[in-house]
């Protein structure tokens, strides 16, 4: 066990190298069923045994062995004439979200561990395999909105404000964009005041839009659906998805802009609702567009496509939407 420890040391966290366990009911394929069941007596007392592995002499796995087989064989058939042979089996160096991939139609108990020419060095447990991959799952979450994974409930006060204040300070001078946009719209804004009650409204659907999108898209990469030469294709689905969307609530919008200016006794109460008409349908389909895109393209730049995605989505997706929005009024109303 302690060798098998210090081995598992080799390997980067987050790899299945560093979870194994040592493979113990380890037998030879001329091995009879009676050799092996007394060796098994033994183990049993250290080890829970749910497989029984089969290995050449230089140690390669060929094959394995369920206890049921064990059970209704002959006492002295060979190992060999009873195993799975070529069986599956995983690698030290890979990591936790790729064996979930590799083991998503596989529902075993415990995998094998063996190295890049078959040689069977561990086992995984199926339990602990998952159990990991959860807690991957409920950091990423955390990614998505700049908190660090080492970060916990119960970590000091000043190493949590250490890990998030940077973001936030990240976010406050992305945040100036929005305002340096608003900024230059102000005179618009003067002119239709009817304008700032409606930002919110269509600030909230556009960030919405892209998060629902971006939430998708790391679904799919966690689960491997999304895979190169796929990307394209998502893109334009979302794209599609975030216009009709966008035109959709754009209409409700529409008329509730309409009621509000007509109740102000704006003269330019239908230019307004058309305006935000079309600033929902094109704000969401940028949405749409960065939703899918930002992932897509932090993956391809080798960096974690969770980490911070949400912040530079909403980013993109706020200067943006005011961007149409106000240029939109701007263009058709004050002109």
């Amino acid at each position: 066990m302690r060798n098998q420890w210090i081995r598992n040391e080799n390997y980067s966290d987050g790899n299945i190298g560093r979870m194994m366990e040592p493979a113990l009911a380890v037998f030879q394929p001329e091995t009879t069923i009676a050799e092996a069941t007394q060796e098994l007596r033994h183990f049993v007392k250290a080890a829970f045994i749910t497989y029984v592995f089969v290995i050449d002499k230089s140690e390669r796995l060929v094959g394995v062995v369920a206890m049921r087989e064990m059970l209704l064989a002959r006492q002295d058939q060979r190992l060999e004439e009873v195993m799975i042979p070529n069986p599956f089996y995983l690698t030290p160096e890979m990591p936790i979200v790729e064996a979930m991939k590799a083991t998503m139609l596989r529902h075993y108990p415990v995998y094998p561990v063996c190295d890049h020419n078959g040689k069977l060095i561990g086992l995984i447990r199926g339990q602990m395999l998952f159990e990991a991959e959860t807690v991957e799952l409920s950091l990423q979450a955390g990614s998505m909105v700049g908190v660090e994974k080492e970060e916990r409930l119960t970590t000091p006060w000043l190493r949590s404000f250490r890990y998030r204040h940077p973001w936030l300070q990240g976010i406050l001078l992305l945040g100036f964009l929005a305002s340096a946009v608003v900024g230059y719209f102000e005179e618009t804004i003067d002119h239709l005041v009817a304008l700032a009650v409606f930002l919110p409204v269509l600030i909230g659907q556009s960030v919405n839009t892209g998060c629902q999108t971006l939430a998708l898209a790391l679904r799919g990469m966690t689960l491997g659906e999304l895979k190169g030469g796929g990307e394209l294709d998502v893109v334009i689905k979302e794209t599609l998805l975030g216009f009709l969307n966008g035109a959709l609530t754009g209409v409700v919008a529409a008329i509730g802009m309409y009621i509000f200016a007509s109740m102000q006794q704006s003269p330019v109460a239908f230019q307004l609702s058309f305006v935000v008409f079309l600033a929902m349908a094109g704000s969401c389909l940028i949405s749409g567009i960065f939703g899918a895109s930002i992932p897509i393209f932090m993956r391809k730049i080798g960096a974690d496509p969770a980490t911070a995605s949400s912040i530079i989505l909403t980013t993109i997706t706020d200067v943006s939407t005011l961007a149409v929005f106000l240029a939109l009024a701007s263009w058709l109303i004050t002109t």
